[in-house]
């Protein structure tokens, strides 16, 4: 295994070496994985355009980064930043540098790649719901456009992939082997997703009972190695001693900060999409017409710009959690409920106006 790790080591120095020009492309490629971004981008965009795609794309991101957490639990990943100060690998030669930045220090286990994961199956939603729009199934013969389309895309699926790969294999927080897992991990949890039609018409009782076995799963599961002396937290003392800036360390990088900010957002879309005023907007031409589906992309993607200016207070683990839990929460009752009513309504009385 270190014999592994140790080449993982030579890779990164290697990227370091001879990427460093292109640093701020893959910083920019690391953002694309970020699985924040899901909330932020990619949801608000994908379910103002099909309603289908964006709820899809929360059960597979929510249920995939859980899957992640568990194996990163079970399989005690090390990260490069600090692995390379703990191993006994280097005791006869001097200890190899790799540069950190400020979006090194992550505080959970390393193994699979959150990013990595978070990012394949998003896209593989993304790219399954394009093509099962232009390339029915039922179609016994494809035409040369679709094949070309359908060869198209999946190149850019796997380049977007690969990018975000390189770039976490880059800043030194994950080994070349983590961030393979976590593509092929998130791709297998979105293709799970293409035969479970029946989360499109989940009642609120169903969000809620799958928010509450994710999370005392995960608890009971944190606790039980707890009590034989398996502190599944062993990452956050590791990362805070070898960061090189203690401003790079955030609480919400910690594995439990993920957990409750996915169970958040689940809620958020359950408490949605079952509401009465997403019933509303949804009545009438309105919903059909490209102009509501543009006003409702827009002024999602301006509104959520303006939750990055929302600063969580972090000098307390629970409030940090519960608050985290709101605003997560907070996000899909904007975007499916709030902004699709309020559009609704301004095209309605604009309507009445011009008659």
């Amino acid at each position: 295994m270190e014999f592994l790790l140790s080449s993982g080591v030579q890779t990164i120095q290697y990227l370091q070496e001879n990427f460093k020009g292109y640093q701020s492309f893959l910083n920019c490629m690391s953002s694309v994985g970020d699985p924040r971004n899901i909330l932020f981008v990619y949801f608000p965009l994908w379910f103002q355009l099909s309603q289908m795609v964006g709820t899809k794309m929360i059960w597979v991101s929510v249920i995939g980064d859980w899957f992640n957490l568990i194996f990163k639990w079970i399989l005690f990943g090390h990260r490069p930043y600090w692995w390379i100060q703990e191993t006994h690998f280097y005791q006869n030669h001097s200890v190899p540098h790799l540069e950190q930045f400020p979006i090194t220090c992550e505080t959970g286990p390393g193994s699979p790649s959150g990013h990595a994961m978070g990012s394949s199956c998003v896209w593989y939603v993304m790219i399954t719901s394009v093509l099962s729009y232009t390339w029915p199934q039922k179609m016994k013969h494809s035409s040369m456009n679709n094949r070309c389309l359908c060869g198209t895309l999946w190149i850019a699926f796997w380049i977007i992939q690969i990018s975000v790969c390189i770039s976490r294999v880059f800043i030194a927080t994950h080994f070349p082997h983590q961030v393979v897992l976590g593509v092929i991990g998130g791709m297998f949890v979105a293709e799970a997703f293409e035969h479970i039609p029946s989360i499109q018409t989940a009642s609120l009782g169903t969000y809620v009972k799958t928010n509450l076995v994710l999370f005392f799963s995960a608890i009971i599961f944190y606790l039980a190695l707890k009590l034989i002396d398996v502190d599944l937290l062993w990452s956050v003392p590791k990362a805070k001693k070898y960061c090189a800036n203690p401003e790079w360390i955030h609480l919400d990088t910690t594995p439990f900060a993920g957990l409750v900010r996915n169970l958040g957002a689940f809620f958020g879309l359950g408490l949605a999409l079952n509401s009465q005023i997403f019933i509303q907007s949804c009545e009438g031409q309105h919903c059909y017409k490209i102009s509501y589906k543009l006003m409702c992309v827009a002024s999602s993607l301006t509104i959520l710009q303006l939750y990055n200016f929302i600063q969580i207070p972090t000098h307390t683990e629970l409030l940090f959690y519960m608050l985290s839990f709101c605003k997560s929460a907070s996000i899909p009752l904007t975007v499916v409920a709030l902004i699709p009513y309020c559009i609704h309504l301004l095209m309605g009385q604009t309507e009445k106006k011009l008659d």
